[in-house]
C-alpha cells in the first residue's frame, strides 16, 4: 500500500467518513485512520443509528399497546427485547458495512488503529501520523495535510463512574437487558429525554433530574414547554432545578442523593438503572496535541479559524473536536468544506440554519434563532405560529400535540427561526432550512404550494400567521 497521501483524516464518524469521500472525489490520494472496528464513529455505532432503530420500534411497541384501538385495531402486543435489540444491531451492522464499501469504491485507504501526529508538514516535507494497532504494531504514513475528526465521549460525573450495568452512558442505555423497572436519568438533554422515552415506552418507571430550571435549557422555552408537558402525560417524570450529589451501588440498585437547588432540601431516590447524560466532551486523548502545540480552549476543544485550520500549518479540526453544537450533520458539512478548501475550492458552511433535533415523541425540531435569542439580541422580530390540532392531516394520524413557529425578521421578514414541537417535526423542519438556506421570506413560504391534507400545511399556516393571514383547516 502506497503510505504517501495528500489527505488524511483521523476518524471515521460523520465528518471523517463524509470529508473524505469528498476529498476522494476531487482527485486527493485520501487515508482514514480509525481506532474502532468498525467505521462510523459514534454517530452509526452508539449514537444516532442505534437510538433511532431503538425509538422507532419502541414507538411502533407503544403504538400496538395504546394508541391502534381508537383506529378499531385490536392487537395483543407481547415485548420481544432480544429481537428488537438485534434489529437495532443488524441496522448498525448494515450501515456500518456501507461506509467500508464507499471506502473501497472511492478508493480510499484506510488504515486500523490509533492515530497519533508525530510531527506537522514542514519546509516542503509532509507530516507524518503514526498508527499503532490493537496488537501494538506501527505504520507510519504521510501527508501534506491532516484532518482531526475524532469526535466525542459521554462526560463522566466523579461520583457517577460508568459500569455500562447500573450506572451507564447513552452506550449501555442502547442495551439494557431486561427492562428496567425504574430507570433514573441525570440531565434533561437530547440524550436523556430520547433514551429515556425508550425505555418508557417498553414499560420502565422513568425519572429525568435536571439540574436546570427546564429540559433542553438551550431550545426555545415554547417549545419544549410543551415537550415536557406530553411526555409527562406519558408518564416521564421531571425534577428540576435538582442537584445530585453523591451516588451508592447497592446490590441491584442505585441510591443517588439529591438537593433541591430552590429550597435546599436534601433527599434520596432508588432505582436499578441511573443513565448519566449530562453532555459529551471532545476526545483527543492519544492525537498528540500538546506535544505538536495544537492550541484547546479550557474545555478540551480544538481552536480552529474561519477554514478549520487550527494553529499549525496542514493540520485541520472539525466535528465534535471543535466548538459547536455536537450534531453528526454539522461534522458531514465541515469535512466536507475542508475537502473544499483544500481542493482550492469554496468550502462553506452556514451554522445558522444547522437543524437540532429531539426524537421523542413528539418530535422537537429547531433552526436558526430562539424566541429568547433574538429579545437578547435586539433583533426587531415577527412570530407565526399554527397548532396541529387544526391540521386535518393530524387529525387523521391523531397525532395532534405541538405547533409551528417561525421568526422573522420584521426589517426584511427573512425567516431567521423555526421551531416545531410535533409529529415528524424532523422531516417537516427541513422545507424552513431550505429557506433560510436561500434567504427566504416568511411571505415566500407562505405563497408556495404544500399539498392538502399534509402536515406541512401547519408550516405554511404559520408562515401566513406572520401577517396574521392564517386560515382554519
Amino acid at each position: 500500500m502506497e503510505l504517501n497521501f495528500d489527505v488524511v483524516f483521523i476518524g471515521s464518524g460523520p465528518g471523517g467518513y463524509v470529508g473524505a469521500i469528498r476529498c476522494a472525489q476531487l482527485g486527493l490520494k485520501t487515508a482514514v485512520v480509525e481506532k474502532d472496528k468498525t467505521y462510523g464513529g459514534t454517530c452509526l455505532n452508539v449514537g444516532c443509528i442505534p437510538s433511532k432503530a431503538l425509538l422507532e420500534s419502541s414507538e411502533l411497541y407503544n403504538i400496538a399497546l395504546h394508541d391502534a384501538a381508537p383506529h378499531g385495531i385490536k392487537i395483543k402486543a407481547e415485548l420481544d427485547l432480544p429481537t428488537m435489540l438485534s434489529r437495532k444491531d443488524k441496522i448498525v451492522k448494515d450501515l456500518t458495512q456501507g461506509i467500508a464499501f464507499l471506502f473501497k469504491k472511492n478508493k480510499i485507504d484506510a488504515f486500523r488503529g490509533t492515530g497519533k501526529v508525530l510531527s506537522p508538514a514542514t519546509g516542503g516535507a509532509p507530516a507524518i501520523v503514526e498508527v499503532t494497532s490493537t496488537e501494538g504494531e506501527k505504520t507510519l504514513i504521510a501527508a501534506k495535510n491532516i484532518i482531526l475528526a475524532t469526535g466525542s465521549v459521554p462526560v463522566e460525573l466523579p461520583f457517577l463512574k460508568f459500569d455500562e450495568k447500573r450506572i451507564v452512558s447513552s452506550t449501555g442505555a442502547l442495551n439494557l437487558s431486561p427492562v428496567p423497572q425504574n430507570l433514573i436519568v441525570v440531565g434533561g438533554g437530547v440524550i436523556g429525554l430520547e433514551l429515556g422515552s425508550v425505555w418508557l415506552r417498553l414499560g420502565a418507571k422513568v425519572t429525568v433530574i435536571e439540574f436546570a430550571d427546564r429540559i433542553c435549557p438551550t431550545m426555545d422555552v415554547q417549545t419544549v414547554a410543551v415537550l415536557q408537558k406530553v411526555l409527562s402525560k406519558q408518564g416521564m417524570v421531571f425534577m428540576l432545578s435538582t442537584k445530585v450529589t453523591a451516588s451508592k451501588v447497592l446490590a441491584d440498585k442505585v441510591e443517588l442523593e439529591f438537593e433541591n437547588l430552590k429550597d435546599g432540601t436534601k433527599s434520596k431516590i432508588v432505582g436499578d438503572v441511573v443513565l448519566v447524560s449530562t453532555g459529551r466532551k471532545p476526545y483527543s486523548e492519544g492525537l498528540g496535541l500538546k506535544e505538536l502545540g495544537i492550541a484547546t480552549d479550557s474545555r478540551g476543544f480544538v481552536k480552529v479559524d474561519e477554514h478549520w485550520r487550527t494553529n499549525i500549518p496542514g493540520i485541520y479540526a472539525i466535528g465534535d473536536l471543535i466548538p459547536g453544537p455536537m450534531l453528526a450533520h454539522k461534522a458531514e458539512e465541515e469535512g466536507v468544506a475542508v475537502a473544499e478548501i483544500i481542493a482550492g475550492q469554496a468550502g462553506h458552511v452556514n451554522y445558522h440554519t444547522v437543524p437540532s433535533v429531539i426524537y421523542t415523541f413528539p418530535e422537537v425540531a429547531s433552526v436558526g434563532y430562539t424566541e429568547e435569542q433574538v429579545k437578547e439580541l435586539g433583533i426587531p422580530f415577527a412570530i407565526g405560529s399554527f397548532p396541529f390540532i387544526a391540521n386535518g392531516r393530524a387529525k387523521a394520524l391523531g397525532t395532534t400535540d405541538g405547533f409551528v413557529k417561525i421568526i422573522t425578521d420584521t426589517r426584511s421578514d427573512k425567516i431567521i427561526g423555526g421551531h416545531i414541537v410535533g409529529p415528524r417535526a424532523s422531516e417537516l423542519l427541513g422545507e424552513i432550512v431550505v429557506a433560510m438556506e436561500f434567504g427566504g421570506s416568511s411571505e415566500d413560504l407562505a405563497r408556495s404550494f404544500h399539498a392538502h391534507p399534509t402536515l406541512n400545511e401547519v408550516v405554511r399556516e404559520a408562515a401566513l400567521a406572520v401577517s396574521k393571514r392564517q386560515r382554519q383547516m
